[in-house]
């Protein structure tokens, strides 16, 4: 029986080179062994975004993003949260079997917390339900498709582990598998995608570099990632260099040890470094970039792709939720 994996990404600003390598390449990767479902985690996003015009936006750019980097919806179920009203179901249910100290030990929530704390704040200060039960929701997105793996980050593993901990409380209330046990799937190769000063690429760093700005923008950021003094004649190590860092991750394992050496050689300045991975990643987004303009530009026809995604991935969906309904004592 093939295994199915599912993948989701929020539509919470411009897409990034730790987007692209941290989540969408490994999860496209995905569809050469598994039936993949990959959707747009809108709602999610309205934790953080409260205009209407700049979710909607974010939304076709994460669709177009995906499309541009090779994801075949006729071979894969492409979709957006919002569409699936059986999601929010679903949660409601998982919801009424999920112990409250399971949510005060979530990562998202603790963060929070200590953060206000840190401001001599209230503890729950700025804190709405929607972060606090953010857990819940991502249960119901990965339960209600029977996914065996989800692909993550490592920050991201404690949720596929609640998701597991409600499933496992209801399959044993009602002594039968309802819930597949999914399992967190992480690509220790691209576990943490650094950022242009070190630490981890992030909107919230603002030390991303954007997947679709023009080559010369793009030099321009590139060359913006922290390095030290070192003269260029010097050895480097490339274990402490960020733009090291970032290279390998388009490089095979003979391109990567060749681009050690030289680091560990002398004889190339950081502006070298720089000006050579630049060209490696602008060789792989010259072609995905002219695609995700030529996507953005036609709302309709992304839209269109989308209500496709929506309707298989409901014929999935709504019988699914019908059995859990009946488990429970719902009509």
């Amino acid at each position: 029986m093939v295994r199915r994996a599912l993948t989701g990404i929020k539509p919470t600003g411009e897409p990034h080179v730790g987007n692209w390598l941290g989540a969408i390449r490994p999860a496209l990767e995905l569809a050469d062994s598994y039936e993949t479902f990959y959707f747009i985690a809108d709602y999610h996003a309205l934790n953080i975004i409260y205009d209407a015009g700049s979710l909607r936006q974010n939304s076709l750019s994460i669709a177009a993003t995906y499309l541009a980097f090779g994801l075949d919806p006729n071979r894969s179920v492409f979709y957006r949260q919002s569409d699936i009203p059986e999601v929010f179901e679903l949660a409601w249910i998982l919801a009424c079997f999920t112990p409250k100290g399971l949510m005060n030990r979530a990562h998202s929530y603790k963060d929070a917390v200590a953060k206000n704390l840190a401001a001599e704040k209230d503890p729950d200060f700025n804190i709405n339900m929607g972060l606090y039960s953010y857990p819940v929701l991502m249960a119901a997105d990965i339960l209600l498709f029977s996914a065996n793996v989800v692909p993550v980050g490592a920050d991201q593993k404690q949720h596929v582990e609640i998701a597991r901990d409600i499933a496992e409380r209801i399959n044993h209330n009602y002594g039968e598998a309802l819930f597949t046990l999914p399992e967190p799937k992480i690509d220790d190769q691209v576990k943490t995608i650094v950022g242009l000063d070190g630490r981890k690429m992030s909107k919230s760093y603002d030390n991303t570099i954007p997947l679709f700005l023009d080559e010369k923008p793009l030099l321009k950021r590139i060359n913006q990632v922290v390095t030290n003094s070192q003269a260029p004649d010097e050895p480097k190590d490339p274990d402490q260099s960020s733009v090291f860092q970032l290279h390998k991750l388009l490089l095979t394992q003979a391109e990567e040890t060749a681009l050690r050496a030289r680091y560990q050689a002398g004889g190339m300045g950081w502006g070298q470094a720089k000006k050579d991975y630049f060209d490696a990643l602008n060789a792989r987004l010259e072609g995905p970039r002219k695609e995700y303009r030529r996507l953005l530009a036609d709302p309709a026809a992304l839209n269109a792709i989308l209500a496709q995604g929506r309707d298989k991935a409901r014929a999935q969906a709504s019988p699914f939720l019908d059995k859990v309904r009946g488990a429970i004592g719902i009509r």
